[in-house]
């Protein structure tokens, strides 16, 4: 079974850049046509979509994060990243990581972890 785990700060100050790191173990990153996505809900908010991975390397991103928002791998720890600068505490939220298949559903996900942007 495919298992999935976020890590990193639970607390970053403003204008900083959050760093985290999703740990997948049961399959691999690179399998064909899997699909490996962060995403976030605010406090009384919906989830939102921030971007994805695809087994190839290649990234997409919320066009509202874009400038901001970066995703990376580590094929070789069986991880991926998400880095997002110019903390605002509007970017306080609970960050998953998600896996799908293709464009299919996410039928695996991270537990979740709180980050809070504060000073």
């Amino acid at each position: 079974q495919v298992q999935l785990q976020e890590s990193g700060p639970g607390l970053v100050k403003p204008s900083q850049t959050l760093s985290l790191t999703c740990t997948v173990s049961g399959d691999s990153i690179t399998t064909a046509n899997y699909c490996w996505s962060w995403i976030r809900q605010p406090p009384g908010k919906g989830l939102e979509w921030m971007g994805v991975l695809t087994h190839d390397g290649s990234t997409y991103h919320s066009p509202s994060l874009k400038s901001r928002a970066s995703i990376s791998r580590d094929t070789s720890k069986n991880q991926f990243s998400l880095q997002l600068s110019s903390l605002t505490p509007e970017d306080t939220a609970v960050y998953y990581c998600a896996k799908s298949r293709g464009s299919w559903s996410y039928d695996f996900w991270g537990q979740g972890t709180q980050v809070t942007v504060s000073s």
